[in-house]
């Protein structure tokens, strides 16, 4: 007979990561019959509800022969979670399947009394602890506001307070780069009030399907305290780390085309998960429902999201914010004021995209007296020195001879062997001082 199943701890939305992040947990012990009663538990749960009827059948088989081929004969429980996570996904493609040694989770999972309150609990806690996912926000260079999210947290009358000062803040912007890399999911709720603010009010934006239940719209929302950001230049970050919610969001920008998606291919997770507690101490994460899309009518489970702009996931911020400097520079009606100050800012960024080194002997060569400042090759660089300061180094932006001048406002200088040149923000000119 299988072993029971008691009720089941359902995650608001398709997530990943915060269960993912120790997903096989600490190595315990387990005997044969142990392991074999939560095999037969776990069959019993994908025969009863995953989201893919036609599949229940295929994964009961494989998980079937695996045990008789003697695959998960281990003492060690932590192996064998991670025997079956590999066979659910192999036979399945569905990145949400997994089974974790969760001895806490397991025990709260059991407390079928207090599970709601166990659940909000924890996520309120992290949630809380983290900002809602909001974990970063700042301004770049041309003013491009930048918005990091760890992960879609949702409190119900806590997180879209949140949610609305991290819009305040990026709709003072000229671009908008919103980075999702290594953000597991999470909360749909968080998915459709931050992609409202993209989009007209009152418009479809996913629709959930499970079983045989009446389909749950998921809409835009037609109040938003911050208003809307319709029109601005949108950047979002993608790389292999981002799964489920992230990927939601990610395809709601391109399937509406909302925006430019920069990086690498997200995981391809879509469907939605449900944790069940399986004896002795596992949690199994098993897909209930699934998500259509009302542009393409499907969803990226399996195949991950594209970007629209691929690059090395390690560099797709500079990336973004160079692309969006450029467009902005590009645009009609652009002041003189804005073009100059988009020009300096993606000087810095395409530095650090391809930076540039200088030999020994033209470094030396550069240095010397240039009006009241002085510039001194030491240590392997030059330095700029100016009476009553610091020394400040010199890094190398161009081959034709561009430095930045650290720890200056932002101050830049040209070197061309006779000359320096000293640019200044927001000024189109350089001084210009002879060579003594």
């Amino acid at each position: 007979m299988p072993a029971m199943l008691p009720t089941r701890l359902r995650v608001a939305s398709a997530t990943l990561s915060l269960f993912c992040m120790s997903m096989f947990g600490a190595s315990q012990a387990a005997t044969p019959p142990e392991h074999e009663a939560a095999l037969q538990a776990i069959i019993a749960a994908f025969e009863e509800q995953y989201v893919f009827p036609e599949m229940r059948p295929r994964i009961a088989q494989h998980l079937k022969e695996a045990e008789r081929s003697g695959r998960y004969d281990t003492q060690d429980a932590a192996e064998f979670a991670e025997r079956v996570t590999a066979d659910l996904q192999q036979v399945s493609g569905d990145k949400h399947l997994w089974l974790s040694v969760d001895p806490a989770g397991y025990a709260a999972a059991m407390e079928t009394d207090n599970d709601d309150e166990r659940v909000q609990a924890m996520w309120q806690r992290l949630a809380l602890r983290e900002h809602h996912g909001l974990t970063e926000m700042k301004v770049l260079g041309g003013n491009v506001r930048y918005l990091r999210i760890s992960r879609f947290d949702w409190l119900n009358d806590q997180s879209g307070a949140a949610y609305d000062r991290a819009m305040s803040f990026l709709k003072d912007g000229d671009a908008v780069i919103i980075d999702l890399r290594g953000n597991g999911g999470g909360s749909h709720s968080a998915v459709r009030h931050l992609v409202s603010h993209f989009m007209d009010g009152d418009v479809l934006e996913m629709t959930f399907l499970e079983g045989s239940k009446p389909p749950v719209q998921s809409r835009t929302h037609e109040h938003l305290p911050a208003g809307r950001l319709k029109g601005m230049p949108l950047y979002v970050l993608i790389d292999l780390s981002s799964a489920s919610a992230a990927e939601a969001f990610a395809y709601d920008v391109q399937q509406f085309k909302l925006g430019e998606l920069v990086g690498g291919k997200t995981v391809g997770a879509a469907n939605n998960n449900t944790l069940l507690p399986v004896a002795p101490n596992f949690i199994l994460s098993i897909s209930y429902g699934r998500p259509v899309h009302p542009v393409s009518n499907t969803n990226w489970e399996g195949v991950g999201v594209t970007p629209s702009v691929a690059a090395d996931p390690a560099q797709a911020l500079e990336v973004a914010h160079s692309l969006a400097l450029k467009r902005l520079s590009e645009r009609d009606g652009v002041s003189e004021e804005n073009l100059l100050e988009y020009t300096w800012a993606r000087a810095a960024v395409e530095a650090s995209l391809h930076p540039v080194t200088f030999t020994k002997d033209r470094l030396q060569r550069l240095a010397g007296s240039y009006g009241s400042y002085k510039v001194e090759f030491r240590d392997g660089t030059l330095w700029l020195i100016r009476r009553d300061r610091a020394p400040a180094r010199l890094s190398p932006m161009t081959a034709d001879g561009l430095f930045a001048v650290e720890r200056i406002n932002g101050v830049r200088v040209k070197l061309t062997g006779k000359t320096m040149e000293v640019f200044r923000p927001g000024q189109p000119q350089p001084q210009v001082l002879p060579r003594a």
